[in-house]
């Protein structure tokens, strides 16, 4: 015969956690590992990735951001920008304004190129039909 077992009274499994938590690491953690893997020979890198409980991707990920000045990039302030000058406000406006009229010399330019040309063909089939 079969006994069964329920699970009344136990609670959930210690040894066994609910849901994995995302580590997240500092830029400055980042850089510092980065500077002991390099300074490590061949055998010294795979210790210091066991004490860190760390993986071999994540010191190619660090070395490709750090080339690349990403790790530099995360020690600047987030935020709102400082407050622009009036004369910057200014020169910005204007340099907008630019911008917007010479794409309007250009479209207009390109509008009386081909005028022209239909001017240049119709006055060709006058001559022919004549």
């Amino acid at each position: 015969m079969v006994k069964k077992t329920t699970n009344e009274g136990v609670g959930p499994n210690p040894e066994v956690p609910e849901r994995a938590k995302r580590r997240r690491f500092t830029a400055e953690y980042k850089l510092r590992i980065v500077q002991e893997a390099d300074r490590c020979s061949t055998g010294e890198v795979g210790a210091l990735l066991r004490r860190e409980g760390l993986y071999s991707s994540h010191l190619t990920t660090w070395r490709r951001q750090r080339d690349g000045g990403a790790l530099a990039a995360f020690g600047k302030k987030r935020g709102r920008k400082a407050r622009r000058s009036p004369e910057q406000e200014e020169i910005e406006r204007l340099q907008r304004e630019n911008g917007r009229l010479r794409h309007r010399v250009e479209q207009t330019e390109a509008i009386i190129a081909a005028q022209k040309k239909v001017a240049a063909l119709e006055q060709a089939l006058e001559e022919g039909t004549e």
